[in-house]
């Protein structure tokens, strides 16, 4: 008895380390994906945040992009550009894969083999996308926003904590 449960906790305590994210892109199979990074969108007036998460499939990888809208009628339309803080650009062109719920839009784009192998090196500096929709009065913002690799919106001079995420590193795992 005395062997066993210190081999349970060591068993329970691997799967929860072991445990990976995954993603399903519109009820297909599930991919391997990262954690859902909250990156910041100081324009957008709504929520400021956008949710980012990349996943790797078998023909190279997918981004997706989720922000909140204050109606269903707004959209992510068109292509993002991926800025990496090497000062590499990689464009995504829009495949029309989206997804709408109550209050959320989502779009996914797809990266090649290639490109990938960029993701797996460089972290992602920030992403650039546009929102368009109907123009009410009360309606969601629409035009070009930028979303920044920044875990917070403010810090110090005197904070020595990494303020991004370490997104190269986590692709690479997958």
């Amino acid at each position: 008895m005395k062997l066993k449960l210190p081999f349970f906790v060591l068993l329970f305590i691997s799967a929860f380390a072991n445990a990976q994210e995954m993603m399903i892109v519109n009820g297909s199979k599930p991919f391997p994906a990262t954690q859902e990074y909250t990156f910041i969108c100081e324009k957008y007036a709504f929520t400021g945040e956008t949710k980012v998460q990349l996943a790797k499939t078998e023909k190279g990888g997918i981004l997706k992009l989720s922000i909140d809208t204050a109606n269903e009628k707004s959209r992510i339309l068109g292509g993002v550009y991926v800025d990496l803080a090497n000062g590499d650009v990689i464009p995504c062109v829009d495949k029309n894969v989206k997804e709408s719920t109550a209050g959320k839009t989502t779009s996914y784009y797809y990266f090649t083999p290639a490109e990938m192998l960029k993701l797996k090196k460089t972290d992602i500096k920030s992403i650039r996308f546009i929102i368009v929709g109907g123009t009410d009065v009360f309606g969601n913002q629409t035009g070009h926003f930028t979303t920044v690799n920044k875990m917070a919106y403010f810090s110090t001079a005197f904070d020595t904590s990494k303020k991004s995420y370490d997104t190269a590193k986590e692709i690479s795992v997958l």
